[in-house]
């Protein structure tokens, strides 16, 4: 009896520890194979520049981040119906309490956003979020370890001064045209 008792305590247990609460990132994993979507996973290596060169903040933003995930919806005259299903969805996820909004932009039908996870100091995650009824959104999981606001402003500053193979991007300016 003792043991049948441990033996059902063991496995609520076991069943109260997982979770089937929806993530940006089990979002992306189940659409990626999906047509209507383009996935790009970016990794430093994009970044094409004389380390040398870097000052102390562009290296510290640089060693800060990992990768980057693009998950695209292009939106045609067949695919509307899905397109507002699935923007929803983002924006509900985003919701999510661990996701700290940083800021938003526009309302309805044309909106971005910019949210985190972590603190102020120490962000594990930026999520860039940006929709437009005439083309479709995309979500951007930009990943690292303790990066911060000026991490990301200084990145930017890399990508636009480094020698990017546009064309890994391509898929990714083709949906924004």
């Amino acid at each position: 009896m003792k043991i049948e008792l441990y033996l059902v305590l063991l496995f609520s247990l076991l069943l109260s520890s997982c979770t089937n609460e929806q993530s940006l990132q089990k979002y992306f994993v189940e659409n990626a194979e999906n047509k209507n979507f383009l996935t790009l996973d970016v990794s430093p290596s994009i970044i094409d520049i004389d380390k040398t060169k870097l000052t102390i903040e562009q290296k510290t933003a640089l060693e800060s981040f990992d990768k980057m995930n693009i998950l695209a919806f292009k939106l045609d005259k067949n695919n509307k119906a899905q397109y507002d299903i699935e923007s929803q969805k983002v924006i509900q996820l985003l919701k999510n309490e661990k996701y700290q909004e940083l800021m938003k932009v526009g309302s309805g039908k044309d909106a971005a956003s910019v949210s985190f996870i972590g603190d102020e100091n120490h962000i594990d995650e930026f999520i860039l979020f940006a929709k437009k009824k005439e083309s479709g959104f995309a979500v951007v999981r930009i990943l690292g370890n303790d990066m911060n606001p000026n991490n990301i402003l200084n990145m930017i500053s890399l990508l636009q001064s480094s020698n990017i193979d546009m064309e890994q991007l391509k898929p990714l300016q083709d949906l924004i045209k």
